[in-house]
């Protein structure tokens, strides 16, 4: 930073504001820290009594911040992404279409913990809608070294294989068939009040529900209700009832008498403890292969009583990366302990909260 002539600054980095005050009318910024300075702005600052400024020198071997801003887009940014310009060294990046935000939590960690450089998100792995904020990238100073931003980006590109570190993908259509289980629904004894809680949380994506089958407690009739809903399409089956360690309660039978790949039985979330998640490989399903669903597995689910109760459950976790096609891990269902509680606020703002965290 240095100190020099107002009428020798056009091109250099301005390191304070300016304030320009016009009595009844305007007080504030005329020009902001971080601005180049042009030859038409010289005639301004003059005016309001600035004939010295204290300024960045810049050379060839710096970049402004809003440059610096930039590249740190560009390591962030993917498909389905618009950036704002660049002001006062920062730009904003938000969603082109509804879909699941995902951060590669490594990588972002690799960027924030080098000095001077930051991108500030919102959580991964939740759903967002087009025009939500997903990020913010800036530097800490007004001008850094060119060759401190190439190192990041290196190393940055040595993290990700090349790819950006967000991500946001956009549902597809999906078709949904559930599978009630449970003697007093089949019966007749009481009417199913789950099926419609159900059909309420899926139409809030671009999902149809093309079969319903209602079985007995009895594991062989639930294993062909869910085969036959995989056979006539369905990329996701919903299983409700049956998930307790009750005798009578055979869903997880069922489900793994598909031959589908269990991929976790329980989770540490409440509500939700015992969810099930599998994946049915559709040439074990008679007649699966349906056109358009490829070699995409079918989601199997078992849901637990809590989906049909509480406002928000794993069920609401987990849907949005089943219709974004987002593969689930076993690793990744033991990490929700952490932030797995719901706390139940009376005004839920789920998912702008810590539940799933």
């Amino acid at each position: 930073m240095k100190l020099i002539r107002t009428v020798d600054a056009a091109g250099q980095v301005l390191c304070h504001d300016v304030t320009q005050i016009i009595p009844g009318k305007f007080k504030g910024p005329a020009f902001r820290k971080g601005h180049v300075i042009t030859k038409e702005d010289i005639p301004v600052l003059l005016s309001i009594g600035k004939e010295n400024l204290y300024v960045w020198e810049m050379d060839e071997s710096m970049y402004h911040e809003d440059e610096a801003a930039e590249i740190l887009r560009d390591l962030a940014m993917n498909d389905h992404m618009t950036a704002s310009q660049p002001k006062e060294g920062k730009i904003e990046l938000r969603a082109d279409t509804d879909g699941l935000f995902k951060v590669d939590s490594k990588a972002l960690y690799l960027i924030n913990s080098t000095p001077q450089m930051m991108i500030a998100t919102r959580h991964g792995n939740r759903p967002v809608k087009k025009g939500d904020k997903l990020a913010g990238t800036r530097i800490i100073p007004l001008v850094i070294e060119k060759e401190k931003m190439t190192d990041l980006v290196r190393r940055t590109h040595e993290a990700t294989d090349g790819r950006p570190v967000l991500t946001l993908i956009p549902y597809s259509h999906r078709k949904v068939g559930i599978v009630t289980t449970g003697s007093e629904v089949y019966k007749g004894r009481i009417r199913d009040s789950f099926t419609p809680i159900l059909e309420r949380k899926l139409a809030e994506y671009d999902t149809e529900v093309i079969g319903h089958e209602i079985t007995d407690d009895d594991d062989r009739m639930t294993t062909a209700a869910i085969m036959k809903l995989a056979g006539q399409g369905a990329d996701i089956v919903l299983c409700t009832g049956g998930m307790s360690v009750d005798p009578d309660d055979r869903t997880p039978l069922a489900i793994k008498n598909t031959g589908a790949d269990i991929i976790s039985y329980g989770a540490p979330v409440l509500p939700g403890a015992m969810f099930l998640i599998s994946y049915l490989d559709r040439k074990k399903v008679p007649g699966g292969q349906k056109e358009g669903a490829g070699n995409r597995p079918v989601v199997v689910c078992g849901l637990p009583g809590c989906v049909m109760y509480a406002r928000r459950t794993i069920f609401d976790l987990m849907l949005p990366r089943i219709l974004a096609d987002d593969p689930i891990t076993k690793e990744e269902i033991a990490g929700l302990g952490e932030g797995g509680l719901c706390l139940g606020c009376e005004t839920c703002v789920w998912p702008d909260c810590g539940f799933g965290v």
